[in-house]
Formats: C-alpha cells, structure tokens, sequence
C-alpha cells in the first residue's frame, strides 16, 4: 500500500516539475519576443540585459561594484564616460 501512495505522490511532484518546466520555456520565449521587439525598435539588447541585472541587484552591492569597476578602469588607465 504505502509503494502504491510513495509511486502516486512521486508522479505528481514529476508531473509538476514537468509544468513548471514548460512555464518556465514558455516564459523564457517571451523574453526573447521582447528583446527582439527591443532590437527591432533599435535598442541594444546586450545592454537592456546588463541593466535587468543591475536593477536586480541591492543598491548597496550596486554601488559597491561600480566603485570596483570605476577603480579598476583608472587603474588601467580608462577613462569610463558614463555617469554611473
């Protein structure tokens, strides 16, 4: 009896994994439309992206790699031209 219960519970946490899967393709190709929809509008795709993750990012960890960014490139002896 309980391999009988243990088979049906394991069916349907695979069942649904296996939906959250295809949410998860289906959701993925949206924002390949939208990014293509970015770039046919004339936007850099690369940068949207850069700027979703930072926008993820918590302000003080932000800050605290713009300031790496910023101390490495004079370091180099690159001047970044942007207001970051």
């Amino acid at each position: 009896m309980s391999e009988s219960i243990a088979a049906d519970e394991l069916r349907l946490i695979v069942e649904r994994y296996e939906r959250l899967d295809e949410e998860k393709k289906g959701i993925a190709d949206d924002q390949k439309d939208v990014l293509s929809e970015a770039k046919a509008r004339g936007y850099c795709t690369k940068t949207i992206r850069a700027i979703v993750k930072l926008r993820k990012q918590e302000s003080h960890v932000r800050q605290e790699s713009e300031t790496l960014l910023a101390t490495y490139a004079r370091a180099l002896g690159m001047q970044l031209h942007f207001d970051i």
